[in-house]
């Protein structure tokens, strides 16, 4: 009896998948369930903590200024435009047209982050100030820091597209990329309207 192993020929099988067909897709579907989740907990403790003021924001604190984060959730909104194109493209192996908007999604990105960096003044309360600015600081900056990441990641699967290193597997980077730009500008809505919207409501 032969004790050898039996093989198989994979030859035919290729050598590039998207979507859940890549491992990658699976790993980033996981972080956005995980970073998701941090997010909806972080507003359900905002609604916990609401409950326990008659005014929210808390006297003296002003409501959240509006001008810079409504500029900077249009312009999250906007990156999706070019991340998703690119995705397309990457998906038909068109490394002109991945480069061309991997481009012009870092680009987006960089200015999202600036103008976050921006957004927190316009909260109009310290993160020390009482449970209101702490909480809200929470929520902006915890989103902040996947925007960060995200921008940065742009930056360097745009630069490998230009680079010598570009092989048929990164355009499933770039796929995965555009996907998690659609998580991450998406996110944000109910997040803006909690903290910039809602105390003009409450």
């Amino acid at each position: 009896m032969s004790s050898r192993a039996p093989t198989f020929d994979v030859s035919g099988l290729p050598t590039t998948t998207f979507g859940l067909r890549n491992v990658t897709g699976w790993a980033t579907v996981a972080f956005m369930v995980i970073e998701g989740t941090t997010l909806a907990i972080a507003l359900f403790v905002y609604f916990y903590l609401r409950k326990n003021f008659t005014e929210w924001p808390p006297a003296p604190t002003p409501p959240p200024s509006l001008g810079v984060p409504l500029v900077s959730l249009c312009v999250l909104l906007a990156a999706i435009v070019p991340m998703w194109a690119a995705g397309r493209a990457a998906k038909k192996l068109d490394l002109a047209g991945v480069r061309r908007f991997m481009l012009a999604g870092a680009a987006i990105s960089g200015a999202a982050v600036v103008l976050r960096f921006l957004e927190f003044q316009s909260l109009n309360t310290h993160w020390d100030s009482n449970a209101y600015g702490s909480i809200v600081w929470v929520l902006v900056a915890l989103h902040y820091s996947l925007l960060i990441v995200d921008a940065v990641e742009s930056v360097v699967i745009a630069a490998l597209t230009f680079s010598p290193r570009m092989q048929r597997k990164h355009f499933s980077d770039v796929e995965d990329a555009g996907l998690y730009q659609v998580f991450l500008s998406l996110s944000w809505v109910p997040i803006f309207a909690t903290v910039f919207i809602f105390p003009r409501l409450s």
